[in-house]
Formats: C-alpha cells, sequence, structure tokens
C-alpha cells in the first residue's frame, strides 16, 4: 500500500514530505511523492501556442520531479520513494487519481507558509480533499518537522454512536504504527467566568465526569486486546479539554512531539467519503499537532 504526500513543487513548504515520511516510517508503508503541475493543452499563458505550453509544462514536471527527489533524499533517505508529475487543471483532483490508482491508505498536505507556525492552515486543496476524500487526509502544521517515530495517536471523540466507527478505525490505526491509543474529548464552556464562582466549577466538573464516563463505555465496545490495549499491555489513555474557546479546550491537554490527532468526519457527508464538521474544522485549525481526518462509515 501507499501513502501520497502533495509536493508543492516551486515552494519551500516541506511539512507534507516531512509528516508523510513520518506516518509511512511507523506504518511500514511506501511513499509516493506527488506535484500536480498544469494539464498541457489546458492552460494558458499570453504569448505561448499549445505546443509552447505542453513544451513548459514538461520542463515544469521534469524540474519538480528532480525538486522532490532531491527533497526526499535529504528528508526520507531510508524509506522507499517514488516522485512523479502528474496533470491535472485541479491540484485535488490530481492527488484524488493518484491515490485511487495506486491504492493509497492516505493523503497528506502541509500548510504552506503563510499562517501561523505549528499551527494548521487549511488551503482550497486541503479544503476539497477535506469534503470529498475517499482515504483518510492528513495535515502537517505550518513548519512541522517530525521526530524518528510516532509516540501516541489520540482520537478525537464524541460521546454519540457515529464516533464509535471513528474510534475503532483510531485503535486499528495506533495499533498499527505506535501502539499507543489515547481518546480525547473537546468542549467550549461558553463566555468566561470568574475563577470564585462555584456554580460553573462544579457544572464543570460534573461535565468532565460524564464525559469521562462515556469514553470509558466507548473503551469498552472496543473488541478484544487488539483494540482495549496499547502494544506491551499499555492501556488506552483519556483526557477531556474544556475551554473558554477551542483553542483553550485543545490547550487544555498536554501533547508529545511525536503524537497526531484523529479526527472523524461528519455524517452529513456521503458515506465513505470525508467530509468535515464545523466542530471539526475548529479543532483542525486550534491542533498543535498533525491531524488525520477520517472518512465517516456507518
Amino acid at each position: 500500500m501507499t501513502i501520497i504526500a502533495a509536493f508543492p513543487h516551486g515552494k519551500r513548504d516541506r511539512s507534507a514530505l516531512h509528516l508523510s515520511a513520518f506516518i509511512a516510517r511507523s506504518y511500514d508503508e511506501d511513499l509516493r511523492i506527488v506535484s500536480v503541475v498544469p494539464e498541457a493543452g489546458r492552460g494558458s499563458i499570453p504569448s505561448g501556442s499549445d505546443l509552447q505550453f505542453a513544451a513548459w509544462a514538461k520542463k515544469r514536471s521534469r524540474q519538480a520531479v528532480c525538486e522532490a527527489e532531491a527533497a526526499a533524499a535529504q528528508i526520507c533517505p531510508d524509506l522507499t520513494t517514488v516522485a512523479v508529475a502528474v496533470e491535472n487543471r485541479s491540484r485535488a483532483k490530481g492527488l484524488l487519481a493518484e491515490a485511487a490508482a495506486h491504492r493509497a491508505t492516505m493523503i497528506v498536505l502541509g500548510s504552506g507558509t503563510e499562517g501561523t507556525r505549528g499551527r494548521i492552515r487549511v488551503s482550497a486543496t486541503s479544503d476539497r480533499l477535506l469534503h470529498s476524500s475517499p482515504v483518510p487526509v492528513a495535515l502537517a502544521p505550518k513548519g512541522f518537522v517530525a521526530p524518528e517515530r510516532l509516540t501516541r495517536v489520540t482520537c478525537s471523540f464524541r460521546p454519540d454512536l457515529e464516533a464509535r466507527a471513528v474510534l475503532a478505525a483510531t485503535a486499528e490505526f495506533a495499533h498499527a504504527t505506535c501502539g499507543r491509543l489515547r481518546i480525547a474529548t473537546f468542549g467550549v464552556s461558553g463566555r468566561t467566568v470568574p475563577p470564585e464562582s462555584v456554580e460553573e466549577e462544579s457544572a464543570r466538573r460534573s461535565l468532565v465526569a460524564e464525559l469521562r464516563t462515556a469514553q470509558v463505555e466507548a473503551i469498552d465496545s472496543l473488541d478484544g486486546a487488539e483494540h482495549g490495549e496499547a502494544a506491551a499491555g499499555e492501556p488506552i489513555a483519556e483526557a477531556v479539554g474544556i475551554g473558554k474557546d477551542w483553542k483553550a479546550a485543545l490547550a487544555a491537554i498536554e501533547w508529545e512531539s511525536g503524537e497526531l490527532l484523529v479526527v472523524g468526519s461528519s455524517s452529513e457527508g456521503r458515506r465513505s467519503r470525508v467530509f468535515l464538521g464545523t466542530n471539526a474544522a475548529k479543532i483542525i485549525r486550534h491542533a498543535p499537532v498533525p491531524v488525520v481526518v477520517m472518512p465517516w462509515l456507518k
């Protein structure tokens, strides 16, 4: 099986390659580095004919492949990689076509050079994939440079039946990569309340207790030791992050440098496709670690 890494040729962003190598190394999978270039005969430049444009596109493809190969030699020389350039009018469609042709297990994208360092920026391409991809989509924060291997996988959990399938898929992913799994629920408490308010603190404790109970029930629903425990028999960890906004909620729990956050799709989208809900989009924007978005499977 193959992991697709989107490579933005001609730009300095290498976060997608770092993240895809990070996951491929832990998953023991091959890495296909894909640059999408303008489709010959369909683009337009002010003073060029179709033949000139085709020659320019081929030259750009060769440059993109050379650039990707050089980056791979520097970032992940230990992995089996193939660098290719594909022609398509749409970067998202080109990546989806490559994923389908090579039975990819995941598509990995970076956050570009704009935005806040250490946070994920959703581009037009990643937004399209986050609403249509049939395989998981991984997003790297700006400037992401991965440690050698995955240390833990955290599942963003909602206390409803739809989330059980996401937890099961995350458990399988953790079992195949690093063996350590954590289940975390995030919530926003609303307007800021003074710390001396006993009622607010009591309500918060009650909410956290309810969420932890739901987490325990979800963990108990996982079948067998393969899902219920990590490698070496380590039990599944639990966490609840509550804050005045989503940024504070994500910051309320601790994170490891070699961690991934897994978020599930909304059931409002098509079955077996990624479709990002409003809360999931906010979690992604404030996540301090790379995020993997799983397709919705009923």
